[in-house]
């Protein structure tokens, strides 16, 4: 016997899916709600997106975001699904490469990081906190 965790013993929904019926008969609210979640997953995407390149949890926020718009849109639960499987392949190529590519990937993210936030000028700001205010810290862009 299987034990369903939401429908209550007299077979009425419970919980999320109940909220989501009550929703789903509202259409204005619907739509309000599924832009809503719309929204905050598209925002969480693009952040995580942009963090990828970034030590942290750049990929964990992509699927975050996905996460969130899977929750209403079918779309994205495929794209969900596809994107942890490649996200698997990569990452058993990458491993199966062995140290030199690994110490190669490493720099190039270093060099990566060093520079965006060379060229956000954050160098500069933590040099005048010091009180070092050499040229070269200070972003290329005039802020």
């Amino acid at each position: 016997m299987t034990v369903d965790l939401h429908t209550s013993p007299s077979g009425e929904q419970t919980g999320w899916r109940a909220f989501r019926a009550r929703l789903a008969g509202r259409p204005t609210l619907n739509l309000v709600y599924r832009t809503a979640v719309a929204v905050a997953g598209l925002v969480v995407l693009a952040v995580g997106i942009l963090a990828i390149p970034y030590p942290g949890p750049g990929w964990a926020i992509v699927f975050a975001g996905l996460g969130i718009l899977a929750t209403e849109f079918a779309w994205a639960r495929r794209v969900l699904g596809w994107l942890r499987e490649k996200y698997r392949q990569g990452m058993a190529w990458y491993r199966a490469r062995g140290p030199v590519l690994r110490v190669v990937t490493a720099i190039a993210t270093v060099v990566v990081v060093v520079a965006t936030v060379w060229v956000l000028g954050t160098f500069g700001i933590v040099g005048s906190w010091i009180g070092v205010e050499w040229q070269w810290l200070r972003s290329p862009l005039k802020w």
